[in-house]
């Protein structure tokens, strides 16, 4: 029987891996252009620090980790009998995979705030693990690239994160929509209808408008015990029409009575105005659906959606005014999105947008068929990698047939041939692969050409 891997998570080849690291290096330029600067958090954090940060949906998916030794040793025989597994968890269990790298991140901050400078702009790229459902596009181990700010309340850098994501997106050749939204406008909203109190009830149901329809949201909310009276006043707003403008318009009417809605448009109209000072080629859309179901964004929240591609958000994030006042910091206000590179992946292979020459790991290979080509080959190969040109000596006198059938295998685009009328005079035959042509060069022509 062949050895596995567990569900939802995922080998790489060495051409996926440079697929990915087109990805992570176009994503990687963006925050540095911008000032951000790179940390790294542990796989694994306390427990502690990772629930009840994610609404309850999110402390189920958390993969919890056994403590060392003999974790079962303190155990009583009436808490095994009792299988009360959450109680159980927090007996043998300590430690946790982080979920995201918002909430590590937002530790990181309070841990080492004395040798931070704020504002602090940091960005990470790691992988996170949740134990959800795998299906296309949803992994159980998978990467985020985040950016966040912490230590300003300026809607500036609001605007500054659509910039980025419209920027890499330009870069990817994806078309995207940035939907955008505010949580006090979800607020203020609760509050016109009269459930103030059960704000994250209805913006856990209304995030799934897209996936289950407005049929569904609105059953969810009845079982939630959200009144029917305050789901039928929900209804138009569900479904408001027209520009971003006309939009604002309505809400300052429709939420005239309610402090917390209007200070919502007030954020919102900020950002459009700053937005509009950019050259934004994406397509911004404020969308009052969305919600995003997790309890720290307290301000504008954002979401990415590729254009004409069937599959979930591939970026998003938000403003969070208090996240690391849970782990005694209190009043330091962040905001932040992540890219989700599995799901960017999907879609630049989906639409057969990743360069040709990103996924090239060797530009070039040395083809000879005996000892003699092959010791010709070797201070060549040396001089092609001093130059920077990624290069291989196929190993051995094999027959052409089987040597370029390996750089073909490979996606090795060029290929310098060795017999004994290039050595006589002191040349490769150098073949382009895609095209066919050859052409007797010197080695210092071959890295003009390929450097």
């Amino acid at each position: 029987m062949k050895p596995s891997i567990p569900k939802g998570t995922r080998d790489f080849s060495p051409i996926e891996m440079a697929k990915r690291n087109y990805i992570f290096d176009t994503i990687r330029s963006v925050f540095y252009r911008y000032g951000f600067k790179q940390i790294e958090t542990p796989s694994m954090e306390n427990l502690s620090t990772l629930m009840g940060k994610y609404g309850e949906e999110g402390d189920k998916l958390l993969f919890k980790v056994l403590n060392s030794g003999d974790f079962a040793a303190s155990l009583t025989d009436e808490e095994l009998t009792a299988r009360n597994s959450v109680k159980l968890t927090h007996k043998i269990s300590e430690k946790g995979l982080r979920y995201d790298l918002t909430v590590p991140f937002a530790r990181y901050v309070v841990q080492h705030r004395e040798e931070l400078t704020f504002p602090f702009k940091r960005f990470q790229i790691q992988p996170v693990w949740r134990a959800d459902r795998p299906q296309k596009g949803r992994y159980r181990e998978f990467y985020q690239c985040d950016a966040d700010v912490v230590g300003s309340d300026s809607l500036m850098y609001e605007a500054e994160l659509i910039e980025m994501i419209d920027e890499a997106f330009k870069l990817f050749k994806i078309p995207v929509v940035v939907k955008l939204n505010n949580r006090k406008i979800l607020a203020g909203i609760a509050e016109l209808i009269g459930e103030l109190e059960r704000i994250i009830d209805i913006t856990v149901a209304i995030d799934k408008l897209d996936k289950i329809g407005l049929d569904n949201v609105n059953k969810e909310l009845l079982e939630k015990g959200i009144s029917q009276t305050a789901i039928d006043k929900l209804q138009p707003i569900l479904g408001l029409q027209g520009s971003n403008t006309e939009k604002l318009t309505t809400l300052k009417t429709v939420l005239a009575s309610s402090e917390v809605g209007l200070k919502g448009i007030a954020e919102l109209e900020e950002v459009f105005g700053y937005i509009k000072q950019a050259d934004i080629q994406c397509a911004i859309e404020l969308d009052l659906t969305l919600a995003r179901g997790l309890n720290y964004y307290t301000g504008a929240i954002l979401e990415v959606k590729a254009v004409g591609v069937e599959m979930g958000s591939i970026s998003g994030g938000g403003r969070y005014d208090n996240l690391t006042g849970i782990f005694g910091l209190p009043g330091v206000s962040g905001v932040g999105f992540s890219f989700g590179a599995d799901r960017i992946y999907d879609v630049l292979n989906q639409l057969d947008l990743f360069p040709k020459d990103s996924l090239a790991v060797t530009s070039l290979l040395f083809v000879a068929f005996d000892e003699k080509g092959l010791n010709y080959c070797l201070p060549l190969l040396r001089q092609a990698r001093r130059a920077g040109i990624a290069s291989e000596l196929y190993p051995e006198p094999a027959k052409m047939k089987k040597q370029m059938g390996y750089a073909n295998s490979n996606q090795i685009p060029y290929v310098a041939i060795v017999g004994d009328s290039e050595m006589e005079v002191n040349k490769v035959m150098l073949k382009n692969m895609e095209t066919g042509t050859q052409m007797l060069c010197s080695i210092e022509e071959v890295i003009q050409q390929l450097a």
